[in-house]
């Protein structure tokens, strides 16, 4: 089955028909005709390849296929939000808003260009509103497009989630998870619990998008990504984001052997970090944010930090290129550290942070998606 192009009149038909039981009356709730009420249900039994209902005298009895699609189907109408708007439009208006114009959209989906312009605007004419904004070759998404593009991402979501679902239960286990790795996570938690998982659902594809909490975050929003790991927020927690904490990271000063500050073993005076050059990550980074607090706890202003960076071998190539220091947790840098080509020593105050798993407060995982995470707590829990 096609998974891009989503008929979602045809799912619309499928939950209508699980609710209420019958035909008629799923085609009177949903304003279609008994007739295309039949055929979008035969269609999708036809694509599925497995029965929905047991037809009988009394109605229609959903089968176990049917009742796991169903409430996809009703998550998925529900971001939609009209029973105007088509597969076909919610396709191209998502691969226009995510690719951010025309010609790299169509480059992407194998479209034209004018087809996803007309599908665009019928869109914009059955919702009645303007979606996007010409900007020379480029666009930008009206408030209006923002609000229905997180929507018919999420619904796009639903729905793969129900597939995975049917197809697990007719044995095929297949599917695709999507994961937003921060850097910790990319260390050895994550490498373990996948390598872990491959061996249990060998048929599951996995997706593993790098990149930090900013990055991430707006494409989990959007249905895009299925969950986050890494640094938790503790200071400022979004609130439609849900974190479960997985295990405490206590990162170390890391520097090259050899260092200045390491004269005298692992002990030296706190006022001695204000000497050297700093390279970190961001501002509004947790990390960052940790710094100040041990710098602080010091009693030292923390310093200017001259190079802003969160690419941890950038960061291993200037700590090996003169005097600089960073915080990063042991993991980040195992090899370097066990074959001694950088150094570490212990903060000298206790630095520590929350390690977890992010994900969208209504999210409902599939059953791989929940054995990918056992696996993750399990390895959390190992470590």
């Amino acid at each position: 089955m096609d998974r891009r192009s989503f008929n979602i009149r045809h799912y619309a038909a499928l939950a209508a028909t699980v609710q209420h039981g019958s035909v008629s009356a799923a085609a009177k709730a949903i304003h279609l005709t008994q007739p295309a009420l039949t055929q979008a249900i035969a269609r999708l039994e036809s694509d599925l390849e497995c029965s929905l209902f047991e037809r009988g005298p009394t109605g229609m009895t959903p089968t176990e296929p049917a009742l796991l699609l169903a409430p996809r189907a009703e998550a998925a109408i529900a971001h939609v939000g009209s029973p105007r708007v088509t597969g076909t439009q919610m396709r191209a208006f998502l691969a226009v808003a995510r690719a951010g114009s025309y010609a790299e959209a169509a480059a992407n989906t194998g479209l034209s260009a004018a087809s996803l312009h007309r599908a665009i605007a019928d869109l914009s004419v059955a919702l009645g509103q303007r979606l996007i904004d010409r900007r020379g070759r480029s666009i930008a998404l009206t408030t209006q497009g923002q609000r229905r593009a997180r929507g018919f991402g999420l619904a796009m979501a639903e729905l793969r989630a129900g597939l995975d679902e049917v197809a697990d239960w007719q044995g095929k286990a297949a599917g695709r998870i999507v994961i937003g790795a921060m850097p910790l996570s990319r260390a050895r938690w994550l490498p373990a619990a996948l390598a872990e998982f491959t061996r249990k659902r060998p048929q599951v594809d996995i997706a593993v998008i790098e990149g930090s909490y900013a990055e991430l975050s707006g494409p989990l929003r959007d249905g895009e990504i299925d969950f986050m790991l890494g640094a938790l927020r503790e200071a400022d927690p979004p609130d439609d984001l849900d974190q479960q904490p997985a295990f405490i990271d206590r990162p170390q000063l890391i520097m090259r052997p050899g260092h200045p500050l390491l004269v005298d073993g692992e002990k030296f005076e706190s006022a001695r970090l204000a000497d050297y050059p700093w390279i970190l990550p961001g501002r509004d980074t947790p990390l960052r944010h940790y710094w100040e607090d041990m710098m602080r706890r010091c009693g030292i202003e923390p310093p200017h930090v001259g190079i802003e960076c969160g690419s941890v071998l950038t960061i291993r190539e200037l700590l090996l290129a003169g005097d600089g220091l960073t915080l990063l947790s042991p993991d980040q840098l195992r090899v370097e550290l066990e074959s001694g080509v950088l150094a570490s020593a212990p903060c000298p105050v206790e630095v520590q942070r929350a390690i977890g798993i992010i994900t969208r407060r209504d999210w409902r995982p599939t059953r791989s998606q929940a054995t990918m995470l056992e696996l993750l707590r399990e390895q959390a829990e190992a470590n």
